[in-house]
């Protein structure tokens, strides 16, 4: 029984250590990856010699790892959170890129004890309007909308904005949504500049074209992976002429690149011919219409996502797709259920939150993705 006294003292001061002891959990729970001891001290403000002790007694009792690195993860689980429901409309089954973003998000949904509702918008306008009513009628709390036509993109937001729907646009903006994914003019510039540094090492600094296969649905956003790309290659070559550019239509689909490229190769007898891609799925089919024209060695290709397809082609010998600016949709799962959850919380998010982007190449493939092995 409480008395007048216990009333009157309120709540029990901290103790010093304990709250020391939850600013790193808190610290190491925030990140992805596991902290280093400097970095912990970095973000809480503790002193070195306390923080190791303290990290130290944290492991001695299992709730904090330390890696072989000498890095620390911290292994508290929290409870499944209750009563919440996300609706996801993907973008297809038809790609690499969309299936492993679909597959984390399923994942990383479950851990967290979300309902998730999965749709599949089939890169189709018309479905993806549907999608987007039925989600309304799901009664969901938040929409992750991963759909690539941007004429129906306002369309979508309004039907959410009327419900006070929060929305988040993958790779695609939608009005009045929260965007996650590529920074597209920095992915640009990463692959245009790479495709400079390559003619310059193995023709000599020969080009005689530029081809940039496009997406011209998906808006001027996504475009800017291509005058990215284009604004990259001139810092490195800055003699390429506008009239050595060709601007071609893929759709941003394997037959459709391939008979876009098939029909230029048909015209063209050029021998040194670089081609940055608005994604890997394009960037396959212009190399498959390279090589079925008997002029592989005629092109350096350079894609956006790092999608498996492109993976096992960078792991073949003397491939011609010489690239591939690494997005990681296998990580976008976890980053976008913690973004949703900020949403829900009402905590303050940027407007964009963009992936980090690193190139990846048949040189650098094995650091990213060690079991890859090269293909005959």
């Amino acid at each position: 029984m409480k008395t007048s006294r216990d009333l009157k003292s309120g709540p029990p001061k901290e103790t010093e250590s304990v709250a020391k002891a939850c600013q790193i959990l808190a610290a190491l729970e925030a990140e992805e990856k596991p902290l280093r001891l400097r970095d912990v001290v970095e973000r809480t403000g503790i002193h070195r010699a306390t923080a190791f002790r303290i990290l130290a007694t944290l492991q001695h009792h299992g709730l904090v790892n330390k890696t072989p690195l000498r890095t620390y993860r911290s292994v508290i689980r929290r409870l499944p959170l209750r009563n919440i429901r996300i609706g996801y409309a993907a973008q297809s089954d038809e790609f690499a890129f969309s299936r492993a973003v679909t597959d984390g998000l399923i994942s990383s949904a479950k851990k967290a004890g979300i309902e998730l509702i999965v749709l599949n918008n089939a890169y189709s306008p018309i479905v993806a309007l549907q999608n987007a009513e039925a989600l309304v009628k799901e009664d969901v709390q938040l929409v992750m909308e991963f759909q690539t036509d941007s004429s129906v993109a306002p369309l979508i937001s309004a039907k959410l904005l009327e419900k006070r729907i929060p929305l988040i646009a993958i790779e695609i903006p939608h009005p009045n949504a929260i965007y996650f994914g590529a920074n597209n003019s920095q992915a640009g510039l990463i692959a245009g500049r790479y495709l400079g540094r390559w003619a310059e090492t193995n023709w000599r600094g020969k080009v005689d074209e530029v081809i940039l296969l496009g997406l011209p649905m998906a808006g001027s956003l996504p475009a800017s992976r291509l005058t990215g790309a284009l604004l990259g290659l001139r810092e490195i070559m800055p003699g390429v002429a506008d009239s050595q550019v060709r601007v071609l239509s893929g759709d941003g689909k394997l037959e459709a690149s391939y008979d876009a490229v098939k029909q230029y190769l048909r015209k063209n007898k050029r021998e040194h011919i670089l081609v940055s891609t608005i994604n890997d799925t394009s960037a396959m089919g212009a190399l498959l219409a390279f090589k079925e024209a008997g002029r592989e060695k005629h092109c350096a290709i350079v894609g956006q996502n790092a999608s498996s397809d492109a993976i096992l082609e960078l792991g073949r010998p003397k491939t011609r797709l010489i690239g591939s600016v690494g997005y990681f949709p296998e990580k976008y799962g976890e980053q976008l259920i913690r973004l949703a959850l900020q949403l829900l919380e009402k905590k303050q998010v940027p407007q964009a939150n963009f992936v980090k982007h690193h190139l990846i190449t048949p040189n650098n493939l094995r650091e990213y993705y060690p079991l890859v092995r090269g293909l005959s």
